[in-house]
């Protein structure tokens, strides 16, 4: 199995347990820091095995070393054009190939894909789409699965269709609200300042109101009946942020 290096895998240190079995392994080859932690610490959450390299050099070769049952791609690395060639071989021997693009790049980079095996999410990254589009391109080569339902407790999401529930309830949520409680599950447990959650949010720093405001609206929809009917599940943690988690601290 491959070793995740170290930056990634201390990003996991307090997240889920490494998994095992039969789960789908990915390759995440991205230059900023702050996305590599994200795709790993989300992607083993959902229930894939996850190596992370932050170059093309690094994950050429290891895509050449090791077996893996999708590429995840950051197409502004300089060594595009040399992972390209190192492609050309049968489509059947070829992981398929998810691209993170700038969007002035698309016009580029859309012809030169085979659609089914090869796909692209624009900057900046919303976990979401990046999960359903995963989905769609293993969806003829794993099983389907249970475990990789995103859910805590009896909050349940559903990536594919951008909706979320909580047990019988649906919640109707916004996509802001949507990615805020995707950001927020994937660290449970976790406090998420208002700049990170800004920043996976819009993908860019907004005013601390417009924070407040937006995790109040989710906080209306996720904890209704909050003490009563159902466990508060968002908590606010005063001076540092928010954290999803089933009790206050």
């Amino acid at each position: 199995m491959p070793t995740r290096p170290a930056a990634a895998a201390s990003s996991a240190s307090s997240g889920p347990p490494e998994p095992t079995g039969d789960r789908p392994r990915i390759l995440a080859v991205t230059a900023d820091p702050g996305i590599t932690e994200l795709l790993a610490r989300t992607l083993e959450w959902s229930g894939y095995r996850v190596t992370a390299e932050r170059s093309g050099a690094d994950g050429m070769l290891r895509l050449s070393q090791n077996h893996f049952d999708l590429v995840i791609w950051d197409a502004t690395l300089p060594d595009l054009a040399a992972f390209a060639r190192g492609r050309r071989g049968a489509p059947a021997d070829r992981p398929p190939l998810l691209f993170l693009a700038e969007w002035d790049s698309l016009q580029r980079l859309a012809p030169e894909l085979h659609p089914g095996t090869e796909d692209y999410v624009t900057k900046p990254v919303r976990i979401a789409e990046v999960l359903a589009r995963t989905r769609v391109l293993l969806r003829d080569r794993t099983p389907e699965r249970d475990e990789g339902v995103p859910r805590y407790g009896d909050l349940v999401l559903d990536d594919a269709a951008c909706r979320a529930r909580r047990g019988d309830r649906a919640l109707g949520l916004t996509p802001a609200e949507y990615r805020l409680l995707r950001h927020l599950m994937a660290n449970a447990g976790r406090v998420l300042s208002k700049e990170q959650i800004s920043r996976h949010v819009w993908g860019e720093f907004r005013a601390q109101h417009s924070i407040e405001k937006l995790v109040g609206r989710l906080r209306h929809k996720v904890d209704p009946d909050a003490g009563r009917a159902e466990p508060v599940l968002i908590h606010t943690h005063r001076g540092f942020g928010y954290r999803l988690g089933g009790s206050d601290r």
